[in-house]
């Protein structure tokens, strides 16, 4: 359905704004930064303001002599109306105290002729073009619909226009996300919002079982909802890990299904206070990146904010490649998307990944990160989990942390003990390191 015409472009206003440049020039660094070219809708109004744009480009001066040299040298001076045209453009404006209202009234109904636009070609990709699969599908419709924003900002400012809301900032309360390790989250201050970070171990390691415990932590936090995409287990396998982890009972007898009368009611009463958790698992193979970034937009829009999406894991997602494109470049547009998605709903994203093979026993390093060739460059944490044979516990494996990149925080290292007959972690302290 079509937009009546008064809410799709208004002459006026396309007018006003060129009429005040010619009339006063020195405003122009005040309407630049707020209008694209295509904001303008009628054509003779778009090719003057694109000759406004390539003189101020230059830092050249701009009035009706300079303006009219510029649009002769493009060829387009006799299809806008000549230099009688742009004096009618320049005559009327009494003042210019209005650009801003002018400019606004402009680009607003740019974003009307662009949602109908958009709206067009996306209905058109729905009825014509054939996809690979729906993820696809969606994403070709999602990266459709951002083209209706504007891509000038103009958010540039000068330091002293942000000493109040710096010193704002510093009053205000850190939004940091705890983990539930205290350790790690006493060094680190808790992860931010918006950050990207990397878990990586070999097999066998515990990792899965780490970012369970590290999703529970979360979860009982009470500051918003934690998504958990696992690609390996089924929902029944996480719960048996997790009812092990909390109750004692061993994983191995929950998963034969080997319990006494007494532990099957305190598996039923710990599940019930999994219930009370803002924590939502998704069980499927080879999801895409754009798959996560949808659903985690439809669990904020229904349930509220995200505190945490974790995926398990990275390399076994279903990556698509372009011509000429290598796997580790492939693997460096995911984790790229991953930052991006992180910092558009503001919650930081767990990406869990494998390590190569190689220096088994020894600590890892970035360059042992599986496909590692871009991974690391878009983290904001990568840690390693890995396993030293020369260390040792009576009361289980000891597994060794190296945060091996820290923006902003640095690195560090940190032991546990894995309890792997209940998929628990375990904090121990360092002196032994």
């Amino acid at each position: 359905m079509n937009l009546p015409t008064s809410q799709t472009f208004s002459l006026e206003a396309e007018m006003s704004v060129i009429g005040s440049i010619l009339y006063q020039p020195e405003i122009i660094d005040e309407v630049v930064p707020r209008l694209e070219e295509r904001d303008f809708y009628n054509s003779v109004h778009r090719h003057i303001w694109s000759g406004i744009l390539k003189l101020y480009r230059k830092n050249k001066p701009i009035d009706l002599i300079t303006i009219t040299e510029q649009l002769n040298q493009l060829g387009v001076l006799e299809d806008v109306g000549g230099v009688s045209y742009l004096s009618q453009l320049a005559g009327p404006i009494p003042s210019t105290a209005n650009t801003g209202y002018y400019c606004d009234l402009v680009k607003s109904k740019a974003l009307r002729r662009r949602g109908i636009e958009v709206g067009e070609k996306i209905r058109h990709l729905s009825e014509q073009k054939d996809f690979e699969d729906d993820d696809t599908f969606l994403n070709e419709i999602e990266t459709e619909a951002a083209k209706i924003r504007p891509k000038v900002s103009g958010n540039i400012k000068h330091i002293k226009e942000s000493r109040y809301d710096y010193l704002e900032y510093l009053l205000e309360r850190d939004n940091f996300i705890f983990t539930g390790f205290k350790g790690f989250d006493k060094w680190l201050g808790g992860l931010g919002r918006g950050w990207l970070c990397i878990l990586a171990a070999r097999p066998s390691v515990g990792k899965t079982a780490k970012a369970l415990q590290m999703a529970l932590g979360i979860a009982g936090q009470d500051v918003g909802n934690v998504l958990f995409f696992s690609q390996e287990m089924n929902r029944n396998q996480l719960f048996n890990r997790m009812i092990a982890s909390m109750t004692g009972i061993s994983a191995n007898r929950i998963r034969r299904k080997e319990l006494e009368i007494e532990e099957y009611g305190k598996v039923e009463e710990t599940f019930k206070s999994l219930e009370n958790l803002p924590l939502f698992i998704e069980d499927a193979s080879n999801i895409s990146i754009n798959h996560v970034r949808s659903t985690a937009r439809q669990i904020r829009r229904k349930h509220g904010e995200l505190a945490a999406i974790i995926v398990d894991y990275l390399t076994i997602m279903n990556i698509p490649h372009l011509p000429g494109q290598t796997r580790s470049q492939a693997v460096g547009e995911v984790t790229r998307t991953a930052k991006k998605i992180a910092m558009e709903l503001n919650v930081p994203f767990i990406m869990l990944a494998q390590l190569s093979r190689d220096g088994a026993g020894t600590e890892p390093k970035l360059e042992h990160l599986r496909d590692s060739g871009e991974i690391e460059q878009d983290a904001d944490i990568v840690e390693f989990l890995w396993h030293d044979p020369n260390d040792t516990h009576p009361s289980g494996k000891v597994i060794q942390s190296f945060i091996a990149k820290g923006r902003d925080v640095g690195i560090n290292k940190f032991r546990y003990l894995f309890k792997g007959w209940i998929q628990k972690f375990e904090e121990l302290d360092e002196e032994r390191r």
